[in-house]
């Protein structure tokens, strides 16, 4: 291989030169999350995930690259996350990958590869990458949470999987939540409803936008999702997915919406709704809030996906799921700005050398104390300096008096008197000022639920 990496490194000294001395910055389309962004983000995932094994579902963690045809095979070779936004390569060996676009044909990929026991309920977190144009809440790697069922195609199901994305979306105090419903049928009623709308829009391609002018015979249904004006002006009187279904699909969706009102959750029905992926096939939903763009107004959807794995070389295996956009979610919640950091509980200011506050930092963490301290032995100033930064509320001081006695002093740095107590007596102290209300508590961001 020492031949074919001689153009990569040849490209990789030439973007050294060209980049000189400038300092380097993330892609675009990409930003960093950071301290105190990044609590906020931990805070969603962790109500997720305690949401999500309420309902018996397991940590899914798949590969960030996939072979190539589990997104053309799973997605489909069609659709604009595959022509256009995938980020595919072919690497030293030849293999020709791709970088996840979505999560739902990877965690299709390993129910083929593992074949766990069904019904298989897992839930995921993690980035995805797709090349489109950065704006707000829209990113070229982007964070998703989202959750997979596999295994069965009852309609039950159906709500309980969107009653999981509602439910977290409204405890995450989203203002303006509205569920869009649809049904696309299935492999017995669908074909005929393609050759229908084809129909159609053949006597109207010419009026449709630029893209669908060309492509709208590759999966007609796209041109019902298309935002553009000329697409939305020419399919106004289309027939729609609903007028077409077969008594089975009639009756799934009927016991859908069923289920979802006997919850009280506000579906409204949108015949339109047909999504971008092309393995969607009866229920479909989508969920939208007022606080973004009305062009790019969705937080998350899904739907149900029973052709998905036989594509990727299972068996006949149905199945359901959603994602939600974690940057969207928080525009839409608003927190562009960056929320505090959980508080810490105490800052240990050691003048001794830093020995005393190793082994005291060690005990307290052990016990479940946040608990931080300074380094390069620092004077005192300078570590109280950096105490009172560090939004502790207690500094937990210990000199060499303090040392030899086995004592430390418990110096409140948000007013109240300084005490000095035995080291062994030092978490007992703190769960005292806790119950007295001077320890900082935790966000509010964390404790939501």
């Amino acid at each position: 291989m020492r031949g074919a990496d001689r153009p990569i490194l040849s490209e990789v000294r030439a973007a050294e030169r060209s980049a000189g001395d400038e300092p380097l910055r993330a892609p675009s389309g990409t930003h960093d999350i950071l301290p105190p962004e990044s609590a906020v983000f931990e805070g969603v995932v962790a109500r997720f995930a305690s949401r999500a094994r309420l309902a018996g579902y397991g940590l899914a963690l798949t590969p960030l690259f996939e072979e190539l045809a589990v997104f053309s095979r799973g997605v489909g070779s069609s659709t604009d996350v595959v022509t256009k936004e995938m980020y595919d390569f072919v690497d030293k060996g030849g293999r020709h990958l791709a970088l996840r676009p979505e999560v739902t044909a990877s965690v299709a990929r390993a129910y083929v590869q593992h074949r766990p026991t069904l019904p298989w309920r897992v839930w995921y977190w993690g980035p995805q990458f797709r090349y489109e144009r950065p704006q707000a809440g829209r990113y070229r790697q982007f964070w998703q949470l989202g959750a997979e069922v596999l295994g069965t195609g009852d309609p039950d199901l159906d709500v309980e999987v969107i009653e999981l994305a509602w439910t977290f979306c409204e405890g995450e105090r989203i203002p303006g939540l509205s569920l869009a419903l649809n049904s696309l049928g299935d492999g017995a009623c669908r074909p005929a409803y393609r050759e229908r709308l084809l129909a159609f829009l053949e006597p109207l391609a010419a009026q449709l936008c630029p893209e669908h002018q060309t492509r709208y015979r590759d999966n007609p249904l796209r041109v019902l999702d298309c935002k553009r004006p000329a697409c939305r002006d020419a399919t106004a009187a289309a027939p729609t997915p609903l007028e077409a279904l077969c008594p089975s699909c009639r009756t799934h969706f009927a016991r859908v919406q069923e289920g979802l009102a006997s919850l009280g959750i506000p579906a409204v029905v949108t015949p339109r709704l047909v999504r971008g992926l092309d393995y969607y096939t009866r229920t479909t939903f989508e969920i939208t809030a007022s606080a973004l763009s009305a062009s790019q107004d969705a937080v998350g959807g899904g739907g149900r996906y029973d052709g998905l794995v036989a594509a990727l070389g299972g068996p006949e295996t149905p199945g359901i799921g959603f994602s939600l956009g974690l940057d969207r979610l928080l525009l839409a919640r608003g927190d562009d700005a960056p929320a505090p950091e959980a508080g810490l509980e105490a800052f240990v200011v050691d003048l001794t050398g830093g020995g005393a506050a190793l082994v005291l930092t060690s005990r307290l963490r052990r016990a479940g104390v946040a608990v931080e301290r300074a380094f390069d032995s620092r004077s005192l100033r300078a570590q109280l300096r950096m105490a009172d930064r560090s939004g502790a509320a207690v500094a937990l001081i210990i000199g060499p008096a303090e040392r030899a006695a086995g004592e430390v002093r418990l110096h409140p740095l948000r007013g109240g008197e300084e005490s000095v107590v035995a080291i062994e007596e030092v978490e007992g102290a703190l769960r005292a000022l806790d119950g007295a209300g001077e320890r900082p508590r935790r966000t509010g961001n964390e404790e939501q639920a």
